[in-house]
């Protein structure tokens, strides 16, 4: 399959008090539906990854907000990453995303990288979202609290590497029935591989440029219809 090619460096990205902010593109018939996505980081840090998802997004339309909830650095080591998280906590992570969605009404698409999936899916326990995208990564209502919530009918989308080392498959079907317990439905796809963060082409060891083109061919119509 071949790769689309993407220019970030044409979408007008502007950063905000942390946030990337990519505005829609003028798209004509192509979209659907015209959202506002918000998408979170991985453990790395806002890469390149993070950077061609806004920009496939925007131009299909949408406006596409990157919050950066490490104000800043940018990791190529897993082990310093997540120490550097560690620092931070999951509370002061989950309250940096809150922040950068507070002015935002209900109904925006919310997303994450790896950790920031589990920041995204936190995010949906607290607001009234409209769809929920998890990249290399899978999350339990019941890790968020006894009390936790998704909104009613809430649909999602989770993709992986089948040979993911950080994957836990074990929690998959759990992941499932908690979605459709609300009334929405979570597809899970898998793509033949190895590779963690493998939409983003700065880490080579893991990137997979027909993996990622086939992800997004599945992306992009969920995103239109929610």
């Amino acid at each position: 399959m071949a790769e689309t090619e993407v220019h970030p460096d044409r979408c007008g990205a502007r950063r905000i008090g942390g946030i990337e902010e990519w505005p829609s593109w003028p798209s004509g018939d192509r979209v659907e539906r015209v959202a506002t996505i918000v998408l979170f980081h991985s453990v790395l840090g806002v890469r390149q990854g993070e950077r061609d998802a806004s920009a496939r997004l925007s131009a299909e339309g949408h406006t596409v907000l990157v919050p950066d909830l490490y104000d800043g650095p940018v990791f190529d080591s897993y082990k310093r990453a997540m120490g550097f998280a560690s620092v931070l906590g999951d509370e002061k992570l989950g309250g940096r995303a809150l922040a950068a969605v507070a002015d935002l009404p209900d109904g925006f698409i919310v997303g994450g990288f790896s950790q920031g999936s589990s920041v995204a899916y936190g995010v949906a326990t607290q607001r009234r979202v409209g769809a929920l995208l998890q990249f290399a990564g899978v999350n339990l209502l019941e890790w968020f609290g006894a009390d936790a919530a998704l909104p009613a009918g809430l649909d999602g989308q989770a993709h992986f590497m089948t040979d993911d080392s950080f994957r836990e498959p074990q929690f998959e079907e759990q992941a499932i029935a908690d979605v459709a317990k609300g009334g929405g439905r979570l597809e899970v796809f898998e793509y033949p591989g190895t590779g963690h963060l493998f939409t983003d082409p700065t880490l080579p060891d893991e990137y997979d440029a027909e993996a990622t083109e086939l992800m997004w061919s599945r992306v992009l119509p969920f995103v239109a219809a929610h």
